[in-house]
Order: C-alpha cells, then structure tokens, then sequence
C-alpha cells in the first residue's frame, strides 16, 4: 500500500481543578459537570476529526479557566518511513509523488555518464521497480515461470531470485495474456518486512527479505483478456488487492502475515487494469479505485465503501491522482473528470479532448498534468479545468509520471526522460536518453534513479 498511519488515539487525558473558595458548593458541583460534560464530546469525536498533520494540544475551557488538556498523538500519512523509501508502484500511496531530494536531471546512458550501474533482469516483466533500505525488488514472468527479484541498491548485485511455484490452486496453464502486458505486469509491494507479489494466473506470495518464502496462495485465475495488471500496496497489516475481472469484481485486504482474507468487497464494475491509491483526506483514509462506469472510495481498514461517482467507461487502465479534496480520473474515448469528494462527491469539471489510456495523471494543489500514450502532455488548473499549457512531444508514453520537489519526471517508450516544471507555464529541465525502451514507472530514493527498461535495471546518481 514499515510503520503506517494509524488514526489519531488519545495519548493523555491530564484534568486539573482549581478549587475555589469563593464559589459555594453549587457552582462547584456545576463547574465540574460542565468539564466531565467537555471530556465526554471531545473524547466521543471519531478519531479522524482529531487528526492533525502534527501532534496538538486540545483544550476544554470552562467559563473562567482552562480545565482541561488532551494531547492526541498523530502519525501522518504517507509515513516519514514510507516517504525514505519508494515502497509500491508511483511511490507511498500510489499518488505519483516521490520524497527523495538531490536526485540528478542529466544522465546519458550511451556513454555512461551518471549511470551508477546496471544489471540484466533473468525474465520479462512491465512491472516497476520498488525499493526498501538496500534492497531493489522487481517481478518477471513467462507462461512456464515466475520469479522475484532483490538486487542490491548500492552495486546492483543480484542478491536472490525467489521462484513461486508449488502454490495450491495454481493452473496446471498460465491464462493467455496480450505481449504488451504479459504475465508479471502489476508491480510488487513491500513494508520492509516482506515483498509481496501477483501474477497473470492469481498467484500471490508473501517473501521475507531475504528471499525466503513466508506464504503463497492462488486468487483464482483472472478472465482479462490483456492479461492482470493492478498492482498490490500495504496498508498498515493489510495488503491490498484490486481484483477486477471479467466474472468477478472485488478488492480485498489480506493479512500481511498470514495472507488470510480481512475483508472482502464486492464491486459491480467490469474489468480494470488500473491500480489502487491510498490518501490522507479530510474525511480520514480512503481508499480510491476506478473501473468501469465508477470511481469508488473504500475505508482502507473495514472494505466499507464510502462513496461512489458514475464517471467513466471503457478498459480503464489509467489510475487516479490526488490533491487538495479533488481526485482525478481520465480514460481514452471517455473523458477526463475533476471529482470534489465528500459524502456526496461531485463533478468539479469535465474535458473531452485529450484523455489517456496508460500513463496515470499527476496532480499538486494547483495543477493537474494529463500524459497520452501518443505523446501528449497538458496541465490544467486543478480547480476550474482551465488548460495552461500543452506539449507535444515526438515518442509516446507508457510510464506514469512522478513528482519530485517542484519537477516531473517522465519516461517515453523510447527510454527518454522528460523533466519539466511542475508549473503554469512549461519550462524543460532536461532531456536523457538512456539508450533502452522504457514502459515502466522508475523509483526515486536517497537521490538516486531506478529505471527498468527493456532488458536492464538501471541506477541513476549523481
């Protein structure tokens, strides 16, 4: 989907009285009603009206004097353990936004210039590559073998290959699946216990990191035509699958431990390629998945579904973007849709001239960047869908976006790394060809760049 968010409990109750020997023994007895009264309303509050970005202190105040103090520990969302990591695919949350600084915007790797190391991938995979502490993990798949890879942040080492195999239930034959997505196309997770993996046939393993195999089941097989591509994320205990096919539609949380079923919600929308996102909202932690006709929120922690918006149709692939109370939704042939969330979420705006059928937007609390496969960049102000700006670039793109600081980093399917600013006006800040075909998302951690192309993992540093 480490530590996670947890919602906010409260840490301390400390209640302090005063007395007062020029009140009588009514107003006394008044006095403390009203305080016990105070205690109560502000105890009784869902823990998610509690939640702040930082630690606070809350007061209950009497008519006269402060009487009592409640201090409520708050842990923030992403955590600071989830934002020095890069943890799932488009980084913690799956929202397209990266925490690392002095990442390089110049590299070539024609003739090696930042390029730290490189190191071939045994078997196929569109996956992205997710990294924890030293550790780089990828997938690879064919129709006879499936495979998790851990290499080494530092040198590019393979440390080891873990095969999943032997698992209960699993298909004597892999499902047919399309080139262009292939049978290790959903990214893999970790919470720096464990890495967790899916493949085209619905096996699913939990490995430790060490490569040692802690649980495994098989999902049962999906009917996708293309072939399955969400891929996994962690919530606190709990990892996250969208599992939306042909005969079946659902999401469900397994738990990371033992791989056994928490919840299990079934969904009435058809098949999806796209992946989940988990954010922080005002109304708490949800988590946010499109399909067709819907965009769809869930609590992270129970499957109960929240909301539900009619927006789209088609084979969704893209996934959605978050910011400032407002997610974003688009699809090829349908439309590009600005939802304002809350009990009833609504339409915000809606376009119809470009929309994408791979790459993920990206959003800050600005501005929205829409990225086609065809090649296509826009912004458009997050609030009013007014577009800004709109570039033309001369390959197309299947890798999403991703946010660091101030700049977007995008790959085209050439192996071209895009960066511009993310900002009203499009002003470029590099262009770095890497001298491999590129589908995948890359990662960003401790200024450094990892990048799966075609055959290779590259690391990227000044």
């Amino acid at each position: 989907m480490g530590e996670t968010f947890t919602n906010a409990a409260l840490a301390e109750n400390t209640i302090t009285r005063e007395s007062e020997e020029s009140k009588n023994a009514a107003n006394q007895t008044l006095q403390e009603s009203k305080t016990e009264q105070a205690i109560s309303e502000t105890t009784d509050k869902p823990s998610e009206e509690l939640a702040t970005e930082e630690t606070k202190v809350e007061e209950v105040i009497s008519e006269e004097k402060k009487d009592v103090v409640i201090v409520a520990e708050v842990k923030d969302y992403p955590t600071a353990e989830m934002k020095s990591n890069f943890p799932a695919f488009r980084g913690p949350g799956g929202n397209g936004i990266a925490y690392a600084k002095n990442v390089p915007v110049s590299w070539n790797g024609t003739d090696g210039t930042n390029i730290l190391w490189k190191a071939s991938i045994p078997l196929q995979g569109y996956n992205s590559p997710v990294v924890w502490g030293n550790k780089v993990f990828l997938s690879g798949a064919n129709a006879t073998k499936r495979e998790v890879y851990c290499f080494d942040k530092n040198s590019g080492k393979l440390l080891w290959t873990a095969p999943v195999d032997n698992i209960p239930g699993s298909p004597a034959t892999a499902p047919a699946v399309t080139n262009d997505t292939g049978h290790a196309a959903p990214t893999v997770t970790t919470d720096g216990k464990r890495v967790y993996a899916i493949f085209s046939n619905g096996d699913i393993i939990a490995l430790d990191m060490n490569g040692k195999r802690v649980w495994a089941k098989n999902l049962g097989v999906p009917q996708n035509h293309y072939g399955h591509s969400s891929s996994l994320y962690v919530y606190e205990d709990k990892l996250i699958v969208q599992y939306d096919h042909k005969t079946e539609s659902k999401v469900m949380a397994l738990a990371t431990e033992t791989g056994d079923i928490v919840w299990n919600t079934n969904r009435k929308g058809k098949i999806s390629w796209a992946s989940p996102t988990i954010v922080k909202t005002n109304n708490g932690m949800e988590l946010l998945l499109v399909t067709d006709p819907f965009v769809a929120s869930y609590d992270p922690n129970t499957g109960k579904e929240l909301w539900r918006l009619n927006c789209l149709y088609g084979e969704v692939g893209p996934s959605l973007a978050y910011a400032d109370g407002i997610v974003f939704a688009t699809n090829e042939y349908a439309s590009l849709v600005a939802i304002k969330i809350g009990e009833q979420p609504e339409k915000l705006w809606e376009k119809y001239d470009y929309m994408s059928d791979v790459p993920s937007p990206i959003a800050t609390n600005k501005y929205l960047f829409l990225i086609t496969s065809y090649g296509m960049v826009l912004c458009y102000d997050a609030k009013t869908g007014d577009t800004l700006w709109e570039k033309e670039f001369g390959s197309g793109f299947y890798s999403s976006p991703i946010l660091v600081g101030d700049k977007i980093y995008l790959i085209d399917k050439e192996g071209v790394t895009h960066i511009f600013k993310a900002d009203k006006e499009f002003v470029s800040l590099g262009e770095n060809v890497l001298g491999e075909s590129v589908v995948s998302t890359p990662a960003f951690v401790d200024g450094k760049i990892f990048i799966r192309a075609d055959k290779n993992l590259y690391c990227i540093g000044k």
